[in-house]
């Protein structure tokens, strides 16, 4: 089910999404969570040992778990939801996730694959993004780890978690390493203006820095549907230099605003690249059917300053 990879593509065709939704307490109320299931690898009851972390293990990583052989991290994912990055010393063993076995989702994104515990798994729900919505329209603050919201079958909201800002939460290094990616990429002459398309503040964040550091002028877009909507009431066309779209985000997929770009004369000049944590060969074949005009692994410095030196004829 989870591994049908060329099904995935096809929602993303027709602006559609399929999430698993999950809970992470025994409460007959409990709160729904989702993730989409195209970064889902596959679901394992996990009885063996792991390998836990050095020092004291209250935090968001529980240790390590081998699968196969393969060392992969674990997140107890309700120590997470309680985790602040302005207490980043606060025990969370009391949110602890208790349970006779460990339920865990492997998942591959973003050149990671990392293990989210969770308690119990609901079931996979498809939705069209026009019935998702941003999570800033339900009143979110900026540290939030809910990127958005949809609704189960019997009207309750389901929060969508940031797993892009759970990864930073739970390997905050990595924030770090970006900055060392960074030192190689140069500067990009050009008045060319770069739109920016993704939900994720923490992915937007990275991005806005590999921007910023090629000295480019940028515009952020939560979701494609504002970006669309840019577009048709803007009068400054060409001034655009470039559009960087995440694949999957609330109300209009990357698929869907690569497509609209594409069929407008006004705007299929203008080129469009996919950023995308789910670079898989039927995502990069699909964007190429589309004519995108490049595919790059989420954030990826270099790749990005190499496609925007491609493009931006005055560098």
């Amino acid at each position: 089910m989870i591994s049908d990879v060329d099904k995935t593509t096809s929602l993303h065709l027709n602006n559609e999404v399929q999430f698993l939704c999950f809970t992470l307490d025994n409460e007959s109320n409990s709160q729904l969570y989702a993730m989409n299931v195209f970064k889902i690898r596959e679901i394992i009851y996990y009885n063996g040992e792991f390998t836990e972390t050095a020092g004291e293990n209250d935090g968001i990583m529980l240790g390590f778990l081998t699968v196969r052989g393969e060392s992969i991290p674990l997140v107890d994912m309700k120590r997470w939801l309680h985790y602040s990055s302005q207490d980043t010393q606060r025990d969370l063993r009391p949110y602890s996730i208790e349970g006779k076995k460990s339920l865990v989702v492997i998942c591959n994104f973003s050149n990671h694959t990392i293990g989210l515990k969770i308690l119990g798994v609901k079931r996979i729900i498809q939705k069209n993004w026009s019935e998702v919505s941003v999570g800033s329209e339900y009143g979110f603050d900026s540290d939030s780890k809910v990127t958005a919201t949809t609704k189960y079958d019997d009207g309750s909201v389901i929060q969508i978690l940031d797993v892009e800002k759970m990864i930073l939460d739970a390997f905050p290094m990595l924030e770090d390493f970006s900055g060392l990616e960074l030192q190689p990429i140069e500067t990009i002459r050009s008045n060319k203006i770069i739109l920016l398309v993704e939900d994720s503040k923490s992915a937007a964040k990275s991005l806005q820095k590999i921007i910023e550091k090629l000295d480019l002028k940028y515009f952020t877009f939560p979701n494609g549907r504002i970006l669309l909507d840019y577009l048709k009431s803007d009068n400054n066309i060409e001034h655009i230099g470039a559009i960087i779209t995440d694949l999957e985000m609330p109300e209009v997929s990357g698929f869907e605003v690569l497509k609209q770009v594409k069929e407008n004369p006004q705007t299929k000049h203008i080129p469009v690249i996919i950023n995308s944590s789910m670079s898989s060969d039927s995502n990069k074949q699909m964007a190429k059917v589309l004519d995108a005009d490049g595919f790059i692994t989420k954030s990826n410095a270099l790749e990005i300053e190499e496609l925007l030196k491609q493009y931006l004829t005055e560098y």
